[in-house]
């Protein structure tokens, strides 16, 4: 995923989509027709976003401790999915929902001794991209909005091309994990972070 990353902001779309097309090929090569791939529901995916939003790396913050100027800000979490937060370093944030990066922030704070009763509040001020490849008229990164799902994905990336498989996807959610094959039976929710791949139908 930051590989990815780090080619979209620093490569020309040509360049972007021949790596994308390229991992497409290794995955396609390493699981045949997906047919080692994972498999999961649009259900049990789309009941992982029902648990509340899960921070991760690229999100931007705002966090926010009361009557502690100094230390409210505007804040990113990096690539190892932490805060670096003025006073107690860096606070892991990833897969934590607002709430509790704004506990695990206010314990620091007291434990240092840095402020004797806390009160942090943690807003989402930006998400982090999602990324769709393969066989979409445009495929490279995009910015996350609000309830998200497969088709808004695609149509943001220009529309299916005219090889494209409608019926099923590949989906990568989270970092490290191995993208799972999804039968499409109902609207699929997309996720910040989530890397679609759309594949070749074959007839």
């Amino acid at each position: 995923m930051k590989t990815i990353a780090r080619l979209l902001h620093s490569r020309s779309r040509q360049a972007v989509t021949a790596a994308c097309l390229g991992l497409i090929s290794l995955t396609a090569l390493s699981s045949p027709l997906g047919a080692n791939a994972p498999r999961m529901t649009v259900a049990q995916l789309n009941g992982e976003l029902r648990t509340g939003y899960q921070i991760g790396a690229g999100d931007r913050l705002r966090i926010t401790v009361f009557d502690e100027p100094n230390l409210t800000n505007d804040y990113v979490v990096n690539e190892s999915g932490a805060v670096a937060v003025p006073l107690i370093d860096e606070v892991p944030a990833n897969q934590l929902t607002t709430s509790q990066l704004a506990g695990k922030i206010a314990e620091k704070l007291k434990t240092g001794g840095y402020v004797l009763t806390p009160k942090v509040a943690v807003e989402i001020l930006k998400h982090r991209p999602f990324y769709i490849l393969g066989e979409v008229a445009k495929p490279g990164e995009y910015p996350y909005t609000g309830d998200l799902t497969l088709a808004q994905a695609v149509a943001t990336a220009g529309g299916y091309t005219a090889r494209a498989d409608t019926h099923s996807i590949r989906i990568q959610r989270g970092t490290g994990e191995q993208p799972a094959q999804v039968k499409l039976d109902a609207p699929l929710r997309i996720a910040p972070g989530d890397t679609i791949i759309i594949k070749e139908a074959f007839f």
